[in-house]
């Protein structure tokens, strides 16, 4: 279909897993209630973000995927006829874990997931001592209403994931995420920082001509305070929803698909694409060792 309407769900979040799950199914009720189709939710929403700190404990949260949680999700997916993206800390087996998202249909129907690919390890960020990178590759998920493309957080900087996506067919790119500023920052570093984050992602719905749909918790934990501001960006970077930096919120927004061969007609970036010169983009550093 040309015309989907995207659902957006920014909270905050709680120390009780249980507690935030319910509260990520009511919001998923309100934005279908608004009529949207396909609904993201925000990156590990049933917990705080834990990689705040390295604590063995918090391996306590992870769960199978298909497991606890989504199976709760599609019984909701299939009572409101919409797509649900659910970001969940995934166990794989002991001892191996992920940092995954789920992607179930309008019927209930798990369609598979995607394991982030990219993992960063900064103060206030150590993700690294949690997830294993995924190991899945990019992924396209064909739901009901729209083919979709899933990328977690850390993603959101890298071209090549975005571009592969892309081509791999999606047709909106989703970001669910969780990041923020740090307590101590000045607001001109906190101003400059949100500014990349977004202008980066909106680059991504440029050069590939899709609808990227970003999706941000909001809300202060430890040491962070969360941007919120979820956007969702056209075909060619023009910002058509942008979110509150401090306030939760569940926002719908329709998106005409069309819009794609539009802009990749007028702005034929893929069509003048040198595939033939690209190889070196491999190799970590060009240089002549």
């Amino acid at each position: 279909m040309s015309k989907v309407k995207v659902g957006l769900v920014q909270t905050t979040c709680t120390a009780d897993k249980q507690q935030n799950l319910q509260k990520a199914i009511e919001k998923v009720r309100e934005a279908a209630k608004g009529g949207a189709q396909i609904i993201c939710l925000q990156e590990l929403f049933t917990s705080l973000y834990f990689c705040d700190e390295e604590n063995y404990d918090n391996f306590q949260l992870a769960e199978a995927i298909p497991g606890p949680s989504t199976d709760e999700l599609s019984k909701v997916a299939a009572e409101l006829g919409v797509v649900i993206i659910a970001s969940l800390f995934e166990k794989r087996t002991q001892g191996l874990y992920h940092n995954t998202t789920a992607v179930l249909d309008a019927d209930g129907a798990y369609l598979g997931k995607y394991r982030k690919m990219h993992i960063p390890d900064d103060p206030g960020f150590y993700e690294k001592f949690y997830f294993t990178p995924g190991d899945l590759g990019y992924k396209v998920f064909k739901t009901k209403f729209a083919t979709v493309g899933v990328l977690i957080c850390w993603d959101q900087w890298y071209p090549e994931a975005a571009r592969i996506t892309s081509l791999m067919g999606a047709e909106i790119l989703f970001y669910p995420t969780a990041i923020g500023w740090a307590s101590t920052q000045d607001v001109d570093t906190n101003t400059e920082q949100y500014n990349a984050w977004q202008t980066i992602q909106r680059s991504h719905a440029i050069a590939n001509g899709v609808h990227v749909v970003s999706v941000n918790r909001v809300g202060e934990e430890v040491g962070l305070k969360f941007w919120g501001g979820s956007f969702v960006s056209n075909p060619f970077g023009k910002v058509i929803f942008q979110g509150d930096h401090h306030e939760e919120q569940v926002t719908t927004i329709e998106l005409d698909l069309d819009k794609t061969d539009h802009y990749r007609t007028h702005w034929p970036f893929l069509r003048d694409r040198r595939i033939d010169s690209y190889q070196p983009i491999t190799k970590r550093l060009i240089d002549n060792d």
